[in-house]
């Protein structure tokens, strides 16, 4: 319960902090739009009381030159501004100047004079006494060259006679914006590891207190009579097992601990049974015994014994399997004939019980991960869905390509899944017995099997079949970049 209750914790934070971070890179671009528009506006009206003064007081005529002249001057100014992270050296700014009709009699440019600009917003709306402006890509396909223009009106006499428009590339401020975007997804990450951790060690402090108050106070409450000594006590006494269970926990020892109950616990029935069998062979009754009832209690011990090897050997892969953190082998293993090898091999074990092992391919491809992991994942399914199979039946295995994902399944039509082992397949030491023999085997096969898929990326699922009887044990697994699957 402690546990869910801090993942949950940490999960409403994690959304939390996630959601802020979007809306915080959502706001980013907007702002410095604003910013930089808001600048455009001043530059716009300043250029336009510059032209005003220029032009012919009788007929109304907008003359250009010394704007011509300053803009030329401007654009080869040698200057440079390290601006925090740019360095600035030349000015991006555009302008040009329409008359009343729209039309282009000046572009800083020298691209668009005498065009029909009339149509844009920033001169639509300017000569209409409006607020205008716009923001264009001078290539169509490709964002980074948009351009944000402002205009204002040319006034003579409180007339309109024209439009003197200011543009600025986007990409000029969109680099402040791109780097304001990552410094806040860095600085989001950063505070979000650091809470995270906190959170972790604060749970050795915080969390486990919480469930030791509650255990002392259920215990108090339990209590008919009220003794301070024995109350002391039971405190001293809890307080030394949250000092212990830390220092198990500091040191793993909690996971060593449940490794040894559960090994031992599936060690002592076998033994038992060869202890039983040995002591019938030494009683004085045991030498009228038949050979063929020694034979029986020799047996006993012989399959015993190795189920025992079994346990322990499986225990040692798997124990070696959970310490790696990456495969150390790592290579193109081409599942078609992994699955094909896999097939071909559990045949012999499926013959004496009339099982036949058919595959179907509908893909091809590789996946890049340890060869011989990945056998003993596959030959682990198949040979649990042979030893569920009913004699004479069939197990199907069957390789798929979904994207990037390759999907190897294995079918069989066996009794399938009972509804309380759904839930407990992939523990370790689970296990149901054979339908044909009805043993248990070690319990091992299929926590194998998962640690080898997340050592590889993937996931394995089991299930009962959709479309009738039996499992459906689905191993999925990345694909191999740049190869098609």
């Amino acid at each position: 319960m402690r546990s869910r209750v801090l993942v949950a914790v940490l999960l409403i934070f994690a959304i939390g902090i996630g959601f802020v971070v979007y809306r915080l890179m959502q706001d980013i671009d907007p702002r410095y739009r604003e910013s930089a528009e808001e600048s455009l506006v001043e530059t716009s009206h300043l250029l336009a009381a510059l032209i005003e003064q220029d032009m012919d007081p009788y007929d109304g005529s907008i003359d250009t030159p010394r704007l011509a002249a300053l803009m030329r001057g401007v654009y080869a100014r040698p200057f440079e501004a390290q601006i925090f992270s740019l360095h600035k050296t030349r000015v991006e700014l555009r302008v040009y100047v329409t008359d009343d009709r729209g039309y282009v009699v000046y572009d800083s440019t020298g691209r668009d004079v005498d065009a029909d600009y009339s149509g844009w917003r920033d001169v639509y709306q300017t000569l209409r006494g409006q607020y205008g402006a716009r923001t264009t890509r001078d290539v169509e396909s490709d964002a980074n060259t948009a351009v944000m223009y402002v205009g204002a009106p040319i006034l003579q006499g409180g007339r309109i006679v024209g439009v003197v428009s200011v543009g600025k590339p986007v990409q000029s401020f969109g680099q402040f914006a791109a780097a304001a975007r990552e410094n806040a997804l860095r600085v989001g990450g950063l505070s979000a590891a650091a809470v995270i951790g906190l959170a972790l060690i604060a749970s050795l402090w915080l969390v486990r207190p919480f469930g030791f108050v509650t255990d002392y106070a259920r215990w108090v409450w339990q209590q008919r009579t009220f003794n301070p000594l024995r109350h002391l006590r039971r405190l001293a006494d809890q307080l030394r097992g949250v000092g212990a269970e830390l220092r198990d926990a500091m040191a793993g020892r909690n996971y060593v601990a449940d490794y040894v109950q559960t090994l031992t616990h599936e060690v002592k029935s076998p033994l038992s049974a060869i202890r039983g069998a040995a002591e019938l062979l030494q009683e004085p009754e045991a030498e009228s015994m038949s050979p063929a009832q020694r034979e029986k209690f020799l047996g006993n011990i012989l399959r015993e014994t190795q189920r025992i090897q079994e346990t322990v050997d499986r225990m040692m892969e798997l124990t070696a399997l959970e310490s790696q953190r990456t495969l150390a082998r790592i290579e193109p293993v081409p599942l078609a004939a992994l699955v094909e090898d896999v097939a071909e091999s559990s045949r012999v074990a499926a013959a004496p019980r009339g099982i036949t092992v058919q595959v179907q391919v509908d893909a091809h491809g590789s996946t890049e991960g340890d060869p011989f992991l990945l056998r003993r994942a596959v030959a682990n399914l198949v040979d649990n869905a042979i030893d569920f199979s009913p004699d004479g039946g069939q197990v199907r295995i069957t390789l798929e390509g979904a994207g990037r994902r390759a999907r190897i399944r294995v079918r069989d039509h066996g009794p399938g899944i009972p509804a309380y082992a759904e839930g407990q397949v992939f523990e370790k030491f689970y296990s149901l017995a054979r339908p044909s023999s009805r043993k248990k085997s070690t319990g091992l096969g299929l926590a194998f099997v998962r640690e080898i898929a997340e050592l590889h990326h993937g996931r394995i699922e089991l299930a009962n079949a959709p479309d009738g009887p039996g499992a459906l044990a689905t191993l999925t697994l990345p694909r191999e970049p740049n190869r098609n699957l």
